[in-house]
């Protein structure tokens, strides 16, 4: 019962003292700043007298704390008045001259202490919130840059399914009229339109991640990553691939959004070691304190690693799209995907050796 009558008193308490901190900071009130300074230094020799009627020594700690409360809640000018009427009263009513100049100098470094912390707490408080403000405006624009390019992919694919249905028309009646150079010409059309239609399909994939909500839940990785595996069977036909799949854990998030991670990292492995014999793929993790982390690493391609940090851009290739085919959205999927799951991307690789690709996700 006790806990329960003194909450509201606690939080009454905070609130007034919230309110006076607010109001006494106004520079157009100086009444009530410099009226708090005598109210406090009131307050502390009323106390001061009752102490000393009941035969307590120690008094300047009422006046020292008269001095703080002031120097924290009305700032500078104030505080000389409490230190000025502090020093009076207690060298008037308790002490000689002489013990009031050790009074003074001590008043002094509590008030200038007081005073250099609270000015430091409000530089905090102005740079914490124009932190929250610039993050506020940032997560606007990334939500603004969103909605453009979902809206910009949307549009784009109506005009580009036209050019392509027209080139098709046109080249099945007429190709026994085009010769050998007006038939490449087409092609080349038509390849160049479906590989925007490509980029366009990845884009809005991309632009979706950061509209859907995550739904975390527990994920056996081992299952996940045989199921995607399976999904590639029908691909890899007829290639040699040592598949090494090591023993995986159970972990905490997306299901869907990780199948996706899976989906694309399993599918640069197979690309990328497409010009090899005897391709080795290999999937497994290593446990943390707090996270596990899993990687997928292949003998294929390889990369520089001076361009790591390229790898996971929009649109950024390391090799010709002559070579290996794509649109370079594949690792940048795979970044937003793993920090939204709260974990982190990270690769190695040696050219023409293979890389190895990781990301972490928290532990159950």
């Amino acid at each position: 019962m006790t806990d329960f009558a003194e909450g509201p008193t606690h939080s009454g308490v905070r609130r007034i003292l919230a309110r006076w901190n607010l109001e006494l900071e106004g520079p157009s009130v100086p009444i009530l700043r410099y009226g708090f300074a005598v109210v406090c230094v009131s307050a502390a020799l009323g106390l001061a007298l009752a102490l000393q009627y009941y035969k307590f020594i120690e008094r300047s700690p009422l006046f020292n704390l008269a001095i703080a409360l002031t120097a924290w809640y009305a700032g500078v000018g104030p505080a000389v008045l409490a230190v000025v009427l502090s020093t009076a009263c207690f060298s008037y009513f308790f002490a000689g001259p002489v013990y009031a100049l050790y009074f003074v100098t001590w008043a002094v470094v509590v008030a200038s202490f007081v005073a250099v912390r609270r000015r430091r707490e409000r530089e905090v408080k102005r740079l914490n919130q124009e932190l929250v403000k610039r993050a506020a405006e940032l997560e606007a624009s990334n939500k603004e840059l969103e909605a453009f390019a979902y809206s910009v992919s949307h549009d784009l694919r109506a005009p580009l399914r036209h050019v392509i249905s027209y080139a098709e028309l046109l080249q099945k009646p007429a190709s026994s009229l085009f010769d050998d150079r007006s038939q490449r010409q087409m092609k080349r059309i038509l390849e160049a339109a479906n590989r925007m239609g490509n980029l366009i399909d990845d884009l809005l994939a991309f632009s979706r991640i950061g509209r859907v909500e995550t739904c975390k839940t527990t994920v056996d990785l081992g299952q996940l990553i045989r199921e995607v595996v399976a999904e590639f069977e029908e691909e890899t036909s007829g290639r040699n691939i040592d598949w090494k799949i090591g023993t995986l854990p159970v972990c905490h998030g997306d299901c869907s959004m990780l199948k996706l991670v899976l989906t694309n990292l399993i599918s640069n492995a197979v690309k990328f070691t497409r010009t090899r014999t005897r391709a080795e793929i290999e999937i497994g993790c290593a446990d943390g304190k707090n996270e596990i982390e899993v990687f997928v690493r292949d003998n294929g391609a390889g990369f520089d690693m001076q361009y790591a940090d390229k790898l996971f851009g929009v649109f950024q290739r390391l090799h010709r799209s002559r070579e290996f085919e794509g649109t370079g959205i594949g690792l940048a999927t795979v970044q937003r995907v793993i920090e939204r799951q709260g974990g982190k991307v990270r690769c190695e690789g040696v050219l023409d050796q293979g890389a190895t690709f990781y990301f972490s996700l928290p532990q159950v």
